[in-house]
């Protein structure tokens, strides 16, 4: 009883620091090093918001993040990379180790923040944030979309309605503004995250 009361109480601050946030600029997030970051320091900014995992059968969108990024960082995009390892283990090790793995393989030069939960007692409110804004919507069309389907729904038959986050991959775009305007599945195109985007910029 004792242990249900605390993750209750702890679930309840994570509520309030996020009901608080009266906009992403008042989140804070911890870098690589440890160090708090406002999120404030990206104002004017478009952000494609990302949790992320070395390990995963979608790891090698680094890859095409990457390109996005460097297609668009002089138009005022900042791709933001939040490893979590809630999603099958996979994002082991600790952040130097998985920064070196992404640097390495998939020469990434885009912002990596500290390892975090997405969802759960212990989520960070920059992710209770966005999915407070932008909720599950589905994971679309195709044999990718379908194969996830199955799989989550095996450990959860109502996941659907909730708006966890899902799996590794997950993105949210925010525009410049400070508006969370899209939240795309790991199983979204690519090509279609790159459209939106441009949208988006200046």
């Amino acid at each position: 009883m004792r242990l249900n009361r605390l993750v209750a109480a702890v679930a309840a601050m994570v509520m309030a620091v996020t009901m608080s946030a009266q906009s992403i600029y008042d989140i804070k997030v911890k870098d690589m090093d440890g160090k708090e970051v406002s999120m404030s320091e990206y104002k004017g900014k478009v952000l494609l918001i990302v949790n992320t995992a070395t390990k995963c059968g979608f790891t090698p969108q680094y890859e095409e993040l990457q390109e996005l990024y460097d297609k668009f960082k002089d138009k005022g995009l900042v791709i933001l990379d939040f490893p979590c390892n809630q999603f099958g283990e996979q994002a082991p090790g600790d952040i130097a180790s998985i920064h070196q793995f992404c640097t390495e393989k998939y020469s990434t030069t885009f912002p990596q923040f500290d390892k975090i939960d997405v969802n759960g007692e212990n989520e960070s409110p920059l992710f209770a944030f966005l999915k407070s804004k932008q909720a599950f919507k589905g994971f679309g069309n195709g044999a990718q979309a379908k194969f996830m389907d199955e799989m989550i729904k095996k450990k959860d038959p109502e996941y659907a309605s909730k708006p966890d986050i899902k799996w590794n991959f997950t993105k949210f775009l925010v525009d410049a503004q400070g508006n969370v305007i899209a939240r795309f599945e790991p199983t979204v195109s690519m090509n279609l995250v790159s459209s939106m985007v441009s949208s988006k910029l200046y």
